[in-house]
């Protein structure tokens, strides 16, 4: 089993190298809606990479399903893609884009939820337990690679379970993304008024009579509040290869300080580009297998090996394989993700795309329309099923993680 494991381990290199390494061009890099000069800010773009929460392959983890596979290696690259992903939103809504990570400090106790949501146990909400169990309502087996939509679609229905972080995340269908559709979802009842709803809130015990589901009238008075949201972007840039025409729209999505990267791959080589230089793509490699981490719940996490610190990998954006995010047959995709944390940065994230992307390129990677379509089915935002039929477990919620020195109690619903 080492011998598996260690074929798909990668070289760890210095990662003062990256800088070094880095070509000699006078064009700036962009990583994630930030902008980093070579020659004057070469620390703080060190600092900026190394500071982005790093997934890669775990080994002897308890067993997934209790009887499944203890490591990921060779199977679960694009499902740690999808935690960095998700991971990059979580930081921008806690910590904020300008965080960064010093292991010589102490790091806020949000940075340790953070990560905890993310630990590889099966109470923990994104962890790879979780997103391999729920995978089997989507088609897949545990340990069978999964695509980048299919990745989509497990983040958008483990988010429901998650009160902490109170995420909405929207997958967009048919490369079209609808205004009116987000809106519906990240707008909601006030979470203010919800904790006081009783034990369904954990709040205050409901008057006499009143149920933890508050009356329609009540529900009404109530100010909506914008649910962060997590906007995901399937794209299909090609047929056998990228279309040359989608690149500079591709590298413009970097710069929007919403960015939260794209992922990508095809079986067993999928893969978190976070930023670009010039024609190339830098991207973190989920391709390391490292030991599980082993934490007690609410207690600080060993989080040396959840930050890269080696050399980045870079591509050239015209070489990628063509096979590089298979969705279907034959056809070049990524899975684009943006981070809005309010409603007023998702209008502004419209206007970015609309003159960025929409008016100055001939061909669109996807449009942006303001209301549902009307040959589509009606939009029902996603909701916390009553039932879960997929076979995984889930945790109540990462949100009393700090609160109490209990495990997670996980819902045997």
């Amino acid at each position: 089993m080492e011998a598996v494991l260690a074929k798909y381990e990668n070289q760890i290199n210095a990662f003062s190298e990256f800088l070094e390494d880095l070509p000699d061009v006078d064009e700036p890099v962009w990583i994630l809606g930030a902008r980093y000069d070579l020659k004057t800010k070469k620390s703080e773009l060190l600092s900026d990479v190394r500071s982005r929460l790093w997934f890669t392959y775990r080994k002897k983890f308890s067993p997934i399903g209790g009887t499944g596979p203890s490591s990921d290696a060779g199977w679960g690259c694009m499902l740690r893609c999808g935690q960095m992903i998700l991971a990059q939103a979580l930081v921008c809504r806690h910590l904020g884009r300008d965080w960064r990570w010093d292991p010589e400090k102490r790091q806020p106790k949000e940075y340790h939820r953070i990560l905890h949501c993310f630990l590889d146990k099966k109470d923990s909400c994104y962890s790879i337990h979780q997103m391999a169990q729920m995978g089997v309502g989507e088609g897949k087996s545990v340990g069978e690679w999964y695509g980048p939509n299919t990745v989509a679609q497990v983040l958008k229905k483990l988010a429901l379970f998650d009160d902490w972080n109170t995420l909405a995340v929207y997958v967009s269908m048919d490369n079209t993304v609808v205004i009116e559709d987000i809106k519906k979802q990240c707008k909601q009842p006030g979470r203010e008024s919800r904790s006081r709803a009783g034990p369904c809130g954990r709040g205050e015990v409901p008057a006499s009579g009143q149920s933890c589901s508050e009356t329609p009238h009540l529900r009404s008075q109530r100010p909506l509040d914008w649910r962060p949201l997590l906007l995901v972007i399937p794209l299909r840039m090609g047929i056998n290869s990228i279309n040359p025409v989608y690149i500079q729209a591709f590298k413009e999505c970097f710069k929007m300080p919403q960015s939260c990267g794209v992922l990508g791959g095809k079986p067993n080589l999928a893969y978190y580009f976070i930023g670009f230089i010039d024609d190339e793509l830098i991207y973190l490699d989920p391709h390391t297998t490292q030991q599980a981490v082993d934490t007690e719940s609410g207690s600080a996490v060993d989080d040396q090996s959840y930050h890269c610190q080696r050399t980045p990998h870079r591509m050239k954006i015209t070489s990628l394989d063509p096979s590089v995010a298979l969705v279907r047959a034959q056809t070049t995709s990524f899975l684009r993700g943006f981070f809005c944390k309010s409603e007023e940065d998702f209008d502004s994230w419209c206007d970015l795309v609309q003159q960025e992307l929409l008016k100055k390129r001939n061909l669109r990677m996807f449009e942006l329309v303001e209301k549902h379509p009307s040959h589509w089915p009606p939009f029902v935002p996603p909701t916390k099923p009553e039932v879960q039929t997929t076979g995984a477990e889930f945790i109540e919620s990462p949100d009393k993680l700090f609160e109490s020195e209990e495990e997670f109690e996980i819902l045997n619903v």
